[in-house]
């Protein structure tokens, strides 16, 4: 620009020259012919674009030299009509004639990532009466070619596919508009939507959407209270597509054809459950959800996991928790989609209906220990805990569940007009395989215990108490909870509910009652302590007496042992003296003979001894013995006898004391 200004400058200073010097015909042809060159110019450089590498040009026709004129409701002319042109032109210099026509500089389409593009078509033929978005045929790509776009029998409207996130493509801004979750790419032709775009105000709520709504759509857990996890899944409701057929809520695709006499529950109930969204690539895909059957309305089959790009126009989602059925519990499943009803519990059941997987009505076989992806809006889901539940009638309730939380202690009434309060437990189990029965029985848990068990167990305790006294029911209320436990165990088999056990807690006595009852405890109290004192003394008496006994025993049992020493030493004696005069008197008739014979044999000695030494000399020699027996000294140790001396005393008397010295050596001191 600035080169031809600088052109058209030179020229003028040229021509105000040239014509100072040359006559006026001369300059007035000069001048002609200056401003014809500026023109040029000036066309020359309008006719020049630049067209940026994001960008797109629409070429705009004010006339057409041939006059032909737009025949049709399209607004894009491809033959060379007057308005919006069907060629685009591309980034680079290009060249379009000035002032016939003009150029308008528009971004690419850019989608960005996590976001999805709406696109809606300003051109091609009108929607069938009652669509409500425009059958995509996949020779239209990313709607680059307006030209194949008409050709293939593009319609008008809201596109069924969206453009994915990262898509950059050069779009017609005429023939489309592109809805973005931050801007909208294209000009709008609606009168009323060229005022807000003149406003600046075009965005995506301009066309009844969120923002929000223009998100890739993720299926992702999320966090639930207490710190847990919450699986999801998601709830598909479409705006377009036939019908659905009378009786049926939500549009599922082949309906519930695997459904069969020959095959089992629980495979039914696999196939079931299990989605079909393979066929239209999980929504993603309208036009092939559409040719596969698909309805409007409700869909049968929830998105599980993962990222999907929906147009917002034709298809919601609703995240909903996944069901989660844990160990100790089953699901009992209220079906109300699938085929027709045929009851199969049997003539006998009176409450409701139970059916096979498949058909609508309560499922005869629950659902077990899992995670499935089951729509709530076509299934409702009973948890019924098949572990044995502790409901309590007291002022707290169970960690374990919520079941009890209405449940208060029981008002009761004696015969005398005490009023109690009794705290109660009761223990129950429902069999998995009985769950169904149940739930047709009585709806719900919830329901078993607040309609059920709590006007029973309730009735029961105030009948029996009514016309028994306040004292018997203390002292027999273990039989009082037995019969209970048959009460409550005869009503619960009526619901195919098993009783574990029946316990009376507690039971809160009225004040005046608790005050005889101390009473008379105190006084039964003191006097079983009188008792006792008495039986203290008794014992007392015996004990003092067993004492006395006892410190007397030592003595008792040294005399007893004195008299058994002295009954043995009486016996010794005795024993001894028998001995003793036995020995003697054998001693006495051995010794009398002894000294009888001795005595005859001295006498016979002596009278021998006389007749050899003569009578005195016996004597002395008979005396001297004895005292040498006696061990009498009687004679020195040395003895002189006189030499000379004769006769046979002398003699005698040597041998003797010669003898009676070898005696004294030997045996005396």
């Amino acid at each position: 620009m600035a080169i031809a200004i600088g052109i058209i400058c030179g020229v003028v200073v040229f021509v105000i020259t040239f014509i100072k010097a040359m006559p006026i015909v001369w300059g007035v042809i000069l001048a002609i012919s200056a401003f014809i060159i500026v023109n040029l110019i000036n066309i020359i450089i309008k006719s020049i674009h630049s067209i940026g590498p994001n960008e797109v040009g629409l070429i705009i026709k004010r006339f057409s030299i041939s006059g032909k004129k737009l025949t049709n409701d399209c607004p894009i002319a491809f033959k060379g009509e007057p308005g919006y042109q069907a060629r685009l032109l591309m980034p680079g210099l290009r060249w379009v004639f000035w002032p016939i026509s003009r150029v308008e500089k528009h971004p690419w389409v850019q989608v960005p990532a996590g976001e999805i593009g709406v696109v809606i078509s300003q051109i091609g033929k009108p929607l069938p009466v009652g669509a409500k978005s425009a059958r995509y045929n996949p020779i239209f790509g990313n709607f680059t070619d307006i030209g194949v776009f008409l050709e293939n029998g593009g319609e008008k409207g809201v596109q069924r596919p969206v453009l994915p996130p990262g898509t950059l493509a050069p779009i017609h801004p005429v023939a489309f508009l592109v809805i973005t979750k931050e801007r909208v790419y294209g000009i709008p032709i609606s009168p009323e939507l060229n005022i807000d775009v003149k406003r600046g105000e075009i965005t995506p709520e301009t066309f009844g959407l969120k923002r929000e709504q223009l998100n890739v759509v993720r299926i992702e857990p999320e966090p639930g209270g207490n710190k847990e996890v919450l699986d999801m899944i998601g709830i598909v409701t479409t705006f377009e597509g036939n019908p659905l057929p009378p009786g049926t809520i939500a549009s599922r695709i082949g309906d519930f054809e695997e459904v069969a006499e020959n095959i089992e529950d629980n495979v039914i109930i696999e196939r079931v459950l299990g989605t079909k969204n393979e066929v239209h690539n999980n929504y993603q895909d309208f036009q092939k959800f559409l040719d596969s059957g698909g309805r409007i309305g409700l869909q049968y089959d929830p998105l599980l996991y993962g990222a999907f790009n929906l147009n917002p126009f034709l298809v919601s989602v609703e995240k909903l928790p996944m069901l989660i059925v844990k160990q100790g519990e089953v699901s009992v499943v209220k079906s109300y989609v699938g085929k027709p009803t045929r009851d199969i519990s049997g003539a006998e059941f009176k409450f409701g209906t139970l059916v096979r997987p498949g058909y609508r009505g309560i499922w005869n076989e629950p659902l077990r220990t899992g995670k499935y992806p089951i729509n709530p809006r076509c299934y409702e889901a009973i948890i019924v805990p098949t572990s044995i539940l502790t409901l309590n009638w007291a002022t707290i309730t169970s960690k374990a569940h919520e079941l009890d939380k209405e449940l208060n202690p029981i008002d009761a009434k004696s015969r005398e007009g005490f009023e109690f309060k009794i705290d109660l437990q009761v223990q129950i189990h429902i069999p998995d395989t009985k769950a169904p029965r149940v739930i047709s029985i009585v709806g719900s848990i919830q329901n078993l215990v607040n309609e059920v068990l709590q006007g029973a167990v309730g009735n029961h305790f105030r009948d029996k108490l009514q016309g028994m006294p306040a004292i018997k029911f203390i002292e027999t209320r273990q039989q009082v909870q037995e019969e209970a436990f048959l009460h409550i165990k005869n009503l619960l088999s009526q619901y195919d509910v098993e009783t574990k056990g029946v316990f009376i807690q507690d039971v809160i006595l009225p004040q005046q009652l608790v005050n005889v009852l101390t009473d008379r405890e105190i006084a039964n109290q003191q006097i079983e302590t009188y008792k006792k004192q008495k039986e203290a003394q008794e014992e007392r008496i015996v004990m003092e007496k067993t004492k006395g006994t006892a410190d007397q025993q030592a003595e008792l049992a040294r005399s007893q042992v004195g008299i058994e020493i002295k009954s043995n030493n009486a016996r010794a004696r005795k024993a001894e003296a028998d001995g003793e005069a036995t020995y003697i008197r054998e001693t006495g008739f051995a010794k009398g003979a002894e000294v009888e014979a001795i005595g005859m044999a001295r006498a016979k000695a002596y009278q021998g001894q006389v007749e050899a030494l003569g009578k005195t000399e016996t004597a002395l020699v008979n005396a001297i013995v004895a005292l040498a027996e006696a061990k009498a000294r009687i004679a020195p140790e040395t003895l002189v006898l006189s030499t000379g001396s004769t006769g046979s005393l002398e003699g005698l008397s040597a041998s003797l004391m010669n003898y009676l010295g070898k005696i004294g050596k030997k045996e005396l001191p």
